[in-house]
């Protein structure tokens, strides 16, 4: 990490960040200098992050498919801590079924939560946010490398990569930068069930010439250097951070799953 914090007096917004890459990214962030509000559903996961951060920390219910918790969360950073600079839109949800089997409700769901939601953030953290500041935004491997039974998430993190170059556009002229983020199979909450297949596993790192597992901490580096200055003229991109995943092809999860299913007796 080095021995210089790159984020001194910044204030950052976190949504999802009670758990996986946004617990990894407060706690990078704090190490960085930062003060962090972290949003999420999960109130006893908010507690826990905020007696583990400490003072440099404060946590808020959040439903980032609810306007007003969204704002209420910009707010906080700026009665709390005096400001907000960064905005990291992390929360995010999956489903898994072929597009036959989906039901509307399910796919409402992920679009209101991985798209309407980060837009959202978008919104009250540029209008409060001072010229200069950083959004970033977690996408997905799924935004580029399609994958069979994951509609609904796939494109909803496809389009996060265009609500980046977007909101760069828009957001520029105020020196705001707006980035996009491309995560490989990192193991959070979120994921674990893929652990449920031993072969599947195995097909990932199989499928990225970087085999070595992508870890929370490896994001919330990117994170971090994005947010700092560093990356001053870096907008409107998506970064993957994939292991290089995007060059060969995703893994058929439905299939491993039902392997797996069928190995332990389980009806598929």
């Amino acid at each position: 990490m080095g021995n210089v914090e790159r984020l001194p007096g910044k204030v950052a917004v976190i949504t999802g960040g009670a758990s996986g890459i946004g617990l990894a990214t407060a706690r990078r962030l704090v190490a960085e200098g930062a003060r962090v509000v972290i949003g999420d559903i999960d109130a006893d996961r908010l507690k826990a992050a905020e007696s583990d951060l400490g003072d440099a920390v404060a946590g808020l219910r959040c439903d980032v498919r609810a306007e007003d918790d969204v704002e209420s969360l910009m707010a906080m950073a700026e009665s709390r801590f005096g400001g907000l600079h960064v905005a990291f839109a992390n929360a995010g949800v999956g489903t898994l079924g072929l597009i036959t089997d989906s039901s509307a409700a399910d796919w409402t769901r992920v679009i209101e939560v991985n798209l309407l939601g980060p837009m959202l953030t978008v919104k009250h953290a540029a209008r409060r946010m001072p010229d200069g500041g950083s959004i970033i935004i977690t996408a997905s491997l799924n935004a580029v490398q399609p994958a069979a039974g994951m509609s609904a998430y796939c494109c909803s993190k496809a389009a996060l990569a265009m609500l980046a170059q977007v909101a760069a556009l828009e957001l520029g002229p105020r020196r705001i930068r707006v980035n996009a983020i491309g995560p490989g199979l990192v193991r959070t909450p979120l994921s674990e069930g893929m652990w449920l297949a031993p072969a599947l596993i195995e097909e990932f790192a199989d499928n990225a010439p970087l085999a070595a597992a992508i870890t929370p901490d490896d994001v919330a580096s990117l994170v971090a250097f994005l947010a700092s200055d560093e990356a001053s003229s870096i907008t409107g991109t998506l970064q993957l951070i994939d292991g290089g995943a995007h060059t060969r092809r995703y893994p058929d999860i439905l299939v491993r799953f039902a392997e797996a299913a069928s190995a332990d007796g389980t009806p598929a």
